[in-house]
């Protein structure tokens, strides 16, 4: 009897290990992991989509905030004040660099937000040059009154006014929970910055080792709260080159290939052993113009470099039409879109006499900005950049391609010392002000996010108070007129609103494309 027992035993030990390595090829490196510091999607998704948790989630398919780190949350009824009850038993992650001693609590959520809103937080000045830009650009330091702490498992947060975007703020990626006693053991060692390499999360995954341009290798976390992920390790394989990473997904040595160029998703199609994933973005593909920098300083230029480019052929070349055009800020399914604005049309030579109106009838020279690789929201920036040279050269304006690398560019963008900027916008969430208010708001260009650099305090005022009520209909109106305002003193030539792909192995499944640029592996699985 023993002996049959031992053998169902062993039989049972292969099904065990079923479970097997993920492996997915991305575009590029993070800039760190201290995802409060940074606003790049690439950033987002190392960080806070696998290591991290928030408050609050935002359900994609049921277009809703959903519960998270907090169970449930009650709302005042004069809109100034939200509370939060924590879901108890949630571990911080343990690891050779931590050890915790208590689960999460209400501590833990003060620490998140005092750190970003007091600036006598000791951890405040420990981003540095950086700062905290989705905090800042959004304006929260004013927003935000107080963050108490009621009980252990109870956060309120009051508010200076109301504000109809708080809730779904709060399922973006800077607003991840960290630990505070993980703060408190770095702070007395004087090592804050290992917060940006060594981060501590309650998320499903654990970070084990980082190569820069190369790789990161994350663990599942066996004390994850919520449903234990699909497999036994993830690993981020960086791979800059598009076509690389299609060459990697056929070779199985990535189960999934972000950012696919449109010409490989439809060879994709053809592969019984790859699939494809898809779903329409909330995104935009701009270029933007810093209008702090002459002559893009003038609305006329701007105007005129609008109706130089000839964004079909863009579209065509760059995204092989599978972008729709873009005129707005945000894509035409968003609530409060305004239809009624037209595109700039191509017209060089109403381009040319709008430049010699504004003092420039023989062009002027300047400079175009753009990433060395391609992404979701510019699948081939060197092509782009030098179509849009080249049209700008047919109305006299010299135009040198200058190509700097992701990291850097960001960095310098946000400095403000770009002219023409090619550049694109993932939203976290389905509302409008997650484009108006970090894009075009006065506090967007002191966080350097507004990459437009342009303040106006008609413009400010129409985005701060169709944040102010939680009547739809009136927000509509005031984004509307926003709209108008960023049309017609031309901030961006916006350029498309992109598909959102992924290539697969046909051995993986419950993989989604998020609309939002959002990764979920947690209910992944590789057969």
């Amino acid at each position: 009897m023993r002996v049959k027992l031992l053998a169902a035993t062993f039989a049972v030990l292969p099904a065990l290990a079923l479970a097997k390595p993920l492996t997915v090829c991305t575009e590029a490196s993070p800039d760190g992991f201290d995802v409060v510091q940074f606003n790049s999607l690439v950033t987002t998704n190392a960080s806070a989509d696998v290591i991290f948790n928030t408050l609050v989630d935002y359900d994609e398919a049921a277009r809703k905030v959903v519960p998270s780190l907090a169970e449930k949350w009650e709302v005042s009824s004069d809109g100034l004040s939200y509370t939060f009850h924590l879901r108890p038993n949630v571990a911080f992650q343990s690891t050779n660099y931590f050890k915790p001693t208590r689960p999460l609590d209400a501590d833990d959520v003060v620490f998140t937000f005092d750190r970003m809103l007091d600036d006598t937080n000791p951890w405040h000045k420990v981003a540095g040059a950086n700062g905290f830009p989705h905090a800042q650009s959004m304006g929260l330091v004013k927003l935000v009154k107080a963050v108490k702490k009621i009980d252990d498992h109870t956060v309120q947060f009051d508010l200076n006014e109301p504000n109809a975007t708080f809730l779904p703020m709060l399922t973006m990626g800077f607003a991840s929970i960290y630990s505070a006693q993980y703060a408190d053991q770095l702070l007395k060692a004087g090592k804050q910055a290992e917060l940006n390499a060594k981060p501590i999360g309650t998320g499903p995954f654990v970070l084990k080792s980082y190569t820069k341009d190369a790789v990161i290798r994350y663990d599942v976390n066996p004390t994850y709260w919520g449903p234990k992920p699909k497999v036994d390790r993830l690993i981020y394989a960086i791979t800059p080159d598009p076509s690389v990473r299609m060459q990697k997904v056929k070779a199985n040595e990535c189960q999934i290939a972000l950012s696919p160029k449109p010409d490989d998703v439809s060879q994709a199609k053809s592969d019984k052993a790859l699939a494809v994933v898809q779903t329409p973005a909330f995104m935009t593909a701009f270029v933007a113009l810093n209008t702090q920098h002459k002559p893009l300083d003038d609305e006329r230029v701007r105007q005129a470099i609008n109706m130089a480019f000839d964004r079909a052929t863009y579209l065509k070349v760059v995204f092989d039409n599978t972008a729709a055009p873009a005129t707005n800020p945000y894509p035409s399914n968003t609530w409060s879109y305004d239809k009624a604005i037209a595109a700039y049309p191509y017209d060089p030579a109403k381009a040319k006499t709008l430049l010699a109106q504004a003092g420039y009838p023989n062009g002027f020279s300047t400079t175009i900005w753009v990433r060395p690789q391609g992404s979701v929201l510019n699948p081939k920036p060197k092509a782009g950049a030098e179509l849009l040279q080249a049209d700008l050269a047919k109305i006299g304006v010299k135009a040198e391609v200058k190509i700097i690398e992701w990291g850097e560019l960001i960095k310098q963008a946000k400095q403000g010392q770009h002219d023409m900027l090619f550049m694109g916008w993932a939203g976290d969430n389905g509302d409008p002000d997650n484009y108006l208010t970090p894009l075009f708001s006065c506090n967007g260009v002191k966080s350097g996010i507004n990459f437009a650099r342009y303040c106006d305090a008609k413009l400010d005022k129409l985005i701060a108070d169709g944040r102010a009520t939680a009547d739809q209909a009136a927000r509509s109106q005031d984004y509307e007129a926003a709209q108008k305002i960023i049309h017609d003193q031309a901030l961006w030539i916006p350029l498309g609103y992109p598909t959102a792909s992924a290539i697969t192995r046909n051995t993986v499944a419950g993989y989604k494309v998020s609309a939002f640029g959002r990764q979920h592996f947690a209910n992944v699985s590789v057969e």
